[in-house]
Parts: C-alpha cells; structure tokens; sequence
C-alpha cells in the first residue's frame, strides 16, 4: 500500500492538512491529534475504528505517510465506501480528497504538552545542588617576575579534576559565557582590586579572602545552572590543564556562537510563550525584586552579627589574658598589706579562671565561623543569584528589545523615504538601493523579533530557576536558628 501511495499523486490539500496538525519536535502527527481529526469527519464509530485499524500508529504518533493513507481512508468512507487499504490500489490517478475543511482551522488540534514541556524547567534544589560543588582555594605564594598576581586552584566534584586559575581567567570565562548566553542569567564578579580613593577598613587579605568567596559563589551559580553545566564552555573553564586556558576558551566560543544559534527552539520560542507571558513577566520581577531587597537586609544584619560574634571571641580573649597576667605576677607582696594570704589565694583564681574565659573565646569564635560560613556566605549566594535576574531583566529590556524598538524605527523611516521617492521620481538605481536596504531591514527585523521572543522564553526558564532556589532560605535560616542555639547552649554548659 506504501508503494502504491508514492505511485499516486498526493494532492496539494494532504500536504496542507500534514503541515497543520504535524508535532513541531519530530515532524510526526501524535496519535491523539489524529482522533481528534477523526472526529471532524462525522463518520460514525465502527467506520473511525476501521480506520483507526488499518493505520500504522507506532509509538503513538504516525508519520506522513501513515497520515496520507488515513486520509485516503477517510475520503473513501465519505464518498461512502468501506474503508479498506484495498480500495486504495485502485486510486491509480490521484488520491480522493477528505472533507476536513480549511487546514489553517486544523492547527487547533495539534498537541500542546510537548511545547509546554519545552518550557518548563523541572527542577527541585535537590537536583541543582547535586549536579556540582566547585571548591576555590588560595594558593599562597604569589606568582609573576616582576608583577606579582594571585592564583587560585579551582576544584570540580564533578569532572573530579583540579585546574588553576587566575583572575584574568575568570574575567575572560565571564566575558564569554554572557556573548555565548546573554537570555540566561549569568552572575556579577567581583571586582579585581580594591577601589581607589574610596575610605576603607578592610585590608587587602580581607579584601583578597572576600574576592575568593565571590568567585566560590559564581562558579558555582554556573556549575549548577542546568543549561550552562554541560556546555563546553563551562567544561573547558573547569577541566583544563594547558598553559592558555583563555585561547582555549575563545576558540570554543567561535566555534559555538551564541545559544540563539545553537538552541534548536529558538526560532519557535513565540509558540511555546503563554499568552500573558508580559503579564507573567512583570509580576514575577516584582516579587523578586521585593525578596532581593528583603534578603539584602537580612545579609547586613547576619553579617553584623557574625563580626559581633567575632569580636566578642577576641574581647573575651584578651579578658582571659588579663587575668591570666594578673594571676600570674610574681612580685612579692608587701609587708604592710593586712591581708597578705587573701590576695595570693585570690592570685591563683585569677589564672585558673582566665582558662575558661579562653574557652568562652574559643566557643564565641566557632559561632562567629558557623554564622558566616553557613548563614552569610549561603545569603550572598542566594544575594547573588537574584541581582543576576535583575540583570537579565535589564539586559531584556535594554538590549534586544530596545535594538528591535530601533529597527522599527528605522525601518518606518526607510518606507517614508520609499513613498516619496515614487512621488518625487528619482534615479533608478538609487530606488534600488533603497528597495535593497528595505528588504535587509526586513530581514533583521525579523530576526530581531525571533530574538525577543526567545529571550522572553528564556527568562521565563529563569524565573522557574529561581523558585526552584527559593527553599535554600529555608535553609540558611535553620541554619542561623541552630547556630544561635548552640551558642547559647555551649554558654551555659560551661557556667
């Protein structure tokens, strides 16, 4: 029967219906599209069921070829006929048109899971978590001849490799991942060197300690985004081990391009966006914004209360030494004192006690480090995570869609020089260069247009990351109430 189809002439009107109701994913028609088809034809049950029978409809969908016999099948059953894969060796000219209607009404029919799919992005923080754990460590000596520069040794749990790595490198890397993925959020870097002339109390190893958290934190914002983890950017950054990591990562680059050219859905981004993706869009940045700055806030106070805890080890500390120089003077006491025993028994309670104040210290100090390792540091990740949405949102807005607002601009300007060069008869080849011009405007135009909409796409994947990130505070905030606690119980165990 397959061959005596290619024999026949398949009318324009079964390409059409084909195009209309076919999966945009496979090119094959899902099965359940093709009941519903069935539906429209008002044949009655036994007649679709016959149908339905000598259909090929393997692993639920059917291809064009097993549409095309349905369609014979189901003209042949209109024309009141049985429908049979007989009757069809008998269609020697062209095949019997079915009464389906206009194809452009039967794109209603087409299955929509697979495009909402596309967009959803399944992920629990779980499973974000576990995809990497990027350690970055100091390395002490400081390299270079003459100008000296820090290096780091970059770790990856995953590709269970370790890698060095300059600042240079990770200012390259950053470059490079926001031309490859500039619809994704991509996190800020720290900056390289303190600012100049701005009054400071931090010292450069706090300042250079500080900058190797905030790498910590972007690399592992990267590592775990599900759409950058497995791109060979990521894996070159993090795996490695030549003398120029830099060349190595911009070949790659050029050999990728941007992910607009490479996402095969990126030209269809507009089918698979809800139709209040504006609204969507606005609502959720609203409320990011609103838990961005709240968290801000709650980050200072944390951060406060980590240093205070930190201070009160070193205060706590000096008391004990106090004590234990008190306690241990030698000198003779004097005659004249009335109680002469009294202050040397006193002496010696003095540096017994002094011990437990170093303790008091020792334990003040392990809140300090819990309280800025799991409560600041966890809410800087989070911190840092949410100004890369705001990021991405002015990106949105002021890159592809103010480039696209321009060209539309322009190009009105270009028709209005077009109508009056028919009014005001001008040189025929500047006409023609005119009409070249209005056509690439076109053209970009519409590329511009497919790049909003997959940029929209994109952030719409986004903001799912970021609910999805959302229980972490959950998390930090155990965390601080666990610290807290133990602190105090610690305290009380040892009076």
């Amino acid at each position: 029967v397959a061959g005596d189809l290619l024999i026949c002439s398949v009318p324009p009107y079964y390409r059409e219906v084909y195009e209309a109701i076919r999966c945009r994913t496979d090119e094959r028609v899902q099965v359940e599209v093709f009941q519903r088809l069935l539906q429209r034809t008002d044949l009655n049950k036994a007649v679709v069921d016959q149908i339905s029978e000598h259909v090929d409809c393997a692993d639920g969908s059917l291809s064009k070829l097993s549409l095309y016999k349905a369609l014979a099948l189901i003209a042949l059953a209109q024309q009141g006929k049985q429908p049979s894969p007989k009757l069809l060796e008998n269609c020697i000219q062209e095949l019997p048109k079915p009464q389906l209607g206009e194809p452009k009404d039967l794109c209603s029919l087409r299955m929509q899971p697979a495009q909402e799919d596309a967009l959803t992005v399944s992920q629990t923080l779980d499973k974000l978590l576990a995809k990497d754990t990027v350690q970055v460590e100091l390395i002490p000596e400081k390299k270079g001849l003459f100008l000296k520069h820090v290096e780091y040794q970059v770790t990856s749990q995953h590709f269970k490799i370790s890698v060095y790595r300059r600042y240079s490198d990770f200012d390259v890397f950053h470059e490079l991942l926001l031309q490859r993925f500039a619809y994704r959020m991509v996190p800020a870097l720290p900056p390289k060197r303190m600012l100049k002339g701005v009054l400071t109390s931090v010292s450069e190893r706090e300042f250079i300690e500080g900058r190797r958290r905030a790498l910590c934190r972007f690399i592992n914002l990267v590592a775990r985004h599900p759409f950058f983890s497995a791109d060979e950017l990521v894996k070159t950054f993090l795996t490695f081990n030549g003398s120029d990591v830099q060349t190595k990562m911009r070949d790659a680059h050029k050999k990728m391009g941007d992910e607009f050219m490479t996402n095969r859905l990126a030209t269809q981004a507009k089918e698979y966006l809800p139709t209040d993706i504006q609204v969507q869009f606005s609502t959720s940045r609203e409320l990011i914004r609103n838990i961005h700055n709240s968290f801000h806030k709650l980050r200072d106070r944390a951060e406060k209360m980590a240093e205070r805890s930190k201070e009160n080890a070193a205060d706590l500390l000096m008391f004990g030494r106090e004590l234990s120089t008190l306690g241990s003077d030698t000198l003779p006491i004097p005659s004249l004192a009335s109680s002469q025993g009294a202050w040397g028994t006193l002496r010696q309670s003095l540096k017994g006690l002094s011990v437990e104040f170093a303790v008091l210290s020792d334990k003040a100090a392990q809140q300090g480090r819990r309280e800025e390792d799991d409560v600041v540091e966890k809410l800087n990740l989070f911190l840092d995570l949410l100004q890369s949405y705001r990021d991405l949102c002015e990106r949105h807005e002021k890159g592809v869609l103010h480039e696209h607002q321009r060209a539309l601009q322009k190009y009105s300007m270009m028709k209005r020089q077009m109508m009056s060069a028919t009014v005001q008869p001008k040189e025929p080849a500047s006409v023609e260069q005119l009409e070249s011009r209005i056509v690439q405007q076109e053209n970009a135009i519409q590329t511009m247009e497919l790049r909003n909409y997959f940029s929209l796409f994109c952030l719409h994947q986004e903001t799912q990351l970021i609910f999805a990130y959302l229980p972490i505070t959950s998390h930090i905030l155990g965390a601080f109430v666990k610290s807290q606690v133990q602190g105090h119980k610690e305290v009380r165990l040892l009076l």
